[in-house]
């Protein structure tokens, strides 16, 4: 499942939809600006990722090379579809930078399932910044696990089920997840987002793919540590990616520091795997400790 090798098929075939988790497009759009006209695709071809957060800086690439990419979300327990990032009419007339950051988001429910945020046991309110754990229902949302009963606290007394991830939702409907709960950063009392912080660094030009992981900070309990992969032939320093986010960051979300590794880690679906990179560096210490 090589880019090129998905790329050649989908040009043989002239394919006109298809899936992929947010890595394989990453892969996919690495491919096409190494080799511009390299593929002749079927105009209007559009693509679904889910699985992870979809960087805008990746929605916005494959857009020039003709591919329309639809973020969904989804789980295993809800059979999988609960939400899509299409366009409501009234934003057809948007500008750019305002639909791109819609089509960011994993959007709205699909028809006849339910989505809400709790905090504290309380729903947060529908204003795209409060966050707050998302819970589903809907008649294809799984009611229980079969066989595993350490794990049925999943689902509230009221028959919502228990997502693990984070969000906000706006008015209009729409949610951003910020991360799963066991991915947040606590660090002095803040909370940072590691999903927020690693799309921010995948729109760096000169990077491939970036994960970034809570690492053990003597004062401030937990720092975020930025792992980067460069695309291939560049040079890149850590400061180089630091002076990126700053403008973009509030300086306590910075990361310490910035390591570069080959590759992300992925499990078998092709998701990033932090528990291999928070293994990897469950010993790392900020400079001059």
């Amino acid at each position: 499942a090589d880019p090129e090798g998905l790329l050649d098929l989908m040009a043989s075939e002239r394919v006109t939809l298809t899936n992929g988790v947010p890595t394989i497009w990453i892969g996919i759009l690495d491919a096409l600006e190494k080799n511009p006209g390299r593929w002749k695709l079927r105009p209007g071809l559009r693509g679904a990722g889910a699985g992870t957060a979809m960087p805008e800086s990746v929605i916005r690439g494959l857009d020039k090379h003709g591919i329309s990419i639809i973020h969904l979300w989804g789980m295993t327990e809800t059979t999988p579809l609960a939400t899509a990032a299409t366009l409501c009419g009234a934003m057809e007339d948007w500008p750019d930078d305002q639909k791109f950051a819609v089509r960011a988001t994993q959007g709205r429910p699909v028809p006849l399932v339910d989505l809400r945020a709790v905090s504290g046991g309380k729903e947060v309110p529908w204003d795209g910044k409060t966050i707050g754990e998302l819970q589903v229902r809907g008649p294809w949302v799984a009611g229980s696990y079969y066989n595993f009963p350490e794990s049925q606290n999943r689902w509230t007394d009221d028959g919502w089920f228990d997502t693990g991830d984070v969000v906000t939702i706006d008015p209009q409907g729409y949610i951003r997840i910020t991360d799963r709960s066991k991915d947040l950063i606590k660090s002095g009392g803040e909370w940072i987002s590691s999903i927020d912080v690693e799309t921010m660094i995948m729109g760096h030009p000169k990077v491939l793919e970036a994960a970034v992981i809570a690492v053990p900070h003597p004062r401030w309990v937990e720092r975020p540590l930025a792992c980067v992969v460069p695309k291939p032939g560049v040079t890149l320093e850590p400061q180089e990616i630091i002076e990126y986010l700053r403008p973009r960051l509030a300086k306590w979300a910075l990361p310490d520091d910035v390591v570069f590794i080959e590759a992300v880690p992925k499990t078998s679906v092709g998701k990033f795997d932090k528990k291999v990179l928070r293994e990897r560096f469950k010993d790392w210490r900020p400079k001059g400790d």
